[in-house]
């Protein structure tokens, strides 16, 4: 959380990749980029990039890349996000690490907010 707050708001702070073959995402992220994979159960693993960024690798029907970005106000976000055409898919919720939600774009693009 204190990392978080330390970058600047708007900023891409984390992303999951998501797809059916969870260990082969894990497999193929940590073998071709090198990143740094941290199964934590099925399903879900930490990843650490060499740039920094951390994210996630997480089991899912759907194929897909999440971006996580971090926002001074959440509440104020999810309102901005419906006003220019998104679709709240997740209200602000506590995962014990964070207080996030989720939006889609207008195109059906996941967004993930994380309150600083």
């Amino acid at each position: 959380m204190s990392e978080q707050t330390a970058r600047p708001a708007n900023a891409v702070v984390h992303f999951d990749i998501s797809g059916p073959d969870d260990e082969g995402l894990r497999r193929f992220y940590g073998d071709l980029l090198d990143w740094q994979v941290d199964p934590k159960g099925p399903g879900f693993a930490l990843v650490q990039t060499s740039g920094g960024l951390r994210g996630a690798i997480v089991g899912s029907e759907q194929s897909g890349v999440t971006l996580g970005v971090v926002v001074p106000d959440l509440e104020q976000a999810l309102q901005n996000a419906a006003e220019l055409g998104g679709i709240v898919v997740m209200p602000p919720t506590d995962n014990g690490w964070v207080t996030k939600a989720q939006v889609k774009d207008p195109v059906g693009n996941l967004l993930t907010l994380i309150q600083a």
